[in-house]
């Protein structure tokens, strides 16, 4: 209670151009936009669609202000929100209109040149690949977790960002309970199995819930995704959040995405929800990379018999009939389970196993797509 009140007390001395009192006083920060853990403090700003001032300035204010009168705070995250874009516009906006791109995408599925806006780079990153689904449950994170895990075991430099703030999952998939350190105005990324990861997960305790807006969840996805010290990467793993809403729109448009690996189980249901995500994506010309078909089938632990709990084969026809790869199919199994749940990557917990071996075949052809290696299965 003594440090949220310090802290409000600190943000009542700030002041912005074009705001009526303090920040405080305009209603732009509450209680209930601070976010406590132990000493790491996440301070969201509600910035009004027309505001006057310097982003930038008001940002660093806080940032000084905290720093200074309240060493106790180790990590704080300023997070500038907005009900409208143009308010955060001299944040993530260039100066001048975007240049259109004009080489055509790799991708066979995205027919004709890439007329996306060339949104700006993230300096060290060479591809950012989108894992995303049009609906939650399909086993996106564990299938993320398990690519990027797989891509820097085969020699390559990879980030992993986990960009579901409401339930992140990366903390548990990873076993991570470490929090991540400051340098500057950077926030430095915790490594583990070769992959630097953040995720807002390392920023408050596992069972608090994040009851935000959408704006401020748009706001610090950005944040985390430039104001990380990711360093010189080939693959940047985004853990994109489930469904086609806002934050997930946003992040397709402003992130320089090279391109995206749709999850979905072999269900209809759920391939439903997967060909919304793939057309939202398809919209924003980023271009698909391809399908997986997760928890293709079940692997019965005693005697190996094969189930088609889910059914079998449907993100495979609909690869097919949609016009982009099949990437592979990875099975219900318990030992995927079980590896997940300790917190290890199938490459990590039996780097030989058949598990790691239909990660490592799904790897390579991301890879191979995006130019960085050569697909070693003839059947691609």
């Amino acid at each position: 209670m003594m440090m949220i009140t310090r802290i409000m007390a600190n943000l009542a001395k700030v002041t912005a151009d074009g705001v009526k009192g303090n920040i405080v006083e305009a209603g732009l920060v509450a209680e209930k936009d601070v976010a406590i853990n132990d000493h790491k403090v996440v301070v969201s700003v509600n910035v009004p669609g027309d505001f006057i001032g310097d982003l930038k300035a008001l940002k660093g204010d806080i940032e000084r202000r905290m720093k200074k009168n309240i060493p106790q705070i180790t990590n704080l995250l300023v997070v500038l929100t907005g009900e409208k874009g143009a308010g955060l516009a001299p944040e993530t906006a260039p100066a001048e209109p975007p240049k259109l791109r004009t080489v055509p995408p790799k991708n066979p599925g995205v027919p004709g040149p890439d007329m996306r806006p060339a949104q700006a780079a993230i300096p060290g990153i060479k591809h950012i690949v989108a894992v995303a689904s049009g609906k939650g449950g399909v086993g996106k994170s564990t299938t993320a977790v398990n690519l990027a895990a797989t891509l820097a075991a085969l020699g390559f430099k990879v980030g992993l960002l986990d960009g579901d703030i409401y339930g992140p999952s990366i903390p548990r998939l990873l076993d991570i309970k470490d929090r991540p350190a400051m340098k500057g105005d950077k926030i430095l990324p915790i490594e583990k199995y070769g992959m630097k990861v953040m995720s807002m997960g390392f920023l408050q305790d596992e069972e608090s819930p994040v009851i935000w807006r959408g704006p401020m969840v748009v706001t610090a996805l950005m944040q985390m995704t430039r104001d990380v010290e990711w360093g010189e990467l080939d693959f940047l793993v985004l853990d994109m959040p489930p469904g086609t809403g806002d934050a997930q729109l946003t992040m397709a448009q402003q992130t320089p995405l090279s391109g995206a690996v749709i999850v979905s189980t072999p269900q209809d249901l759920a391939l439903v929800d997967a060909r919304k995500g793939l057309k939202m994506f398809k919209d924003v010309d980023v271009p698909i990379l391809g399908i997986i078909e997760n928890m293709s089938s079940f692997v019965c632990p005693h005697c190996g018999e094969v189930s088609e709990i889910f059914g079998h084969g449907g993100a495979e026809a609909d690869a097919r009939r949609l016009g982009v790869m099949f990437l592979g199919a990875i099975p219900l199994h318990m030992d995927i389970r079980k590896t997940s749940d300790a917190g290890k990557p199938c490459i990590v917990a039996d780097p030989g196993g058949v598990h790691a071996e239909h990660y490592k075949k799904v790897a390579l052809k991301v890879a191979a797509l995006l130019g960085m290696a050569e697909d070693e299965d003839e059947d691609a």
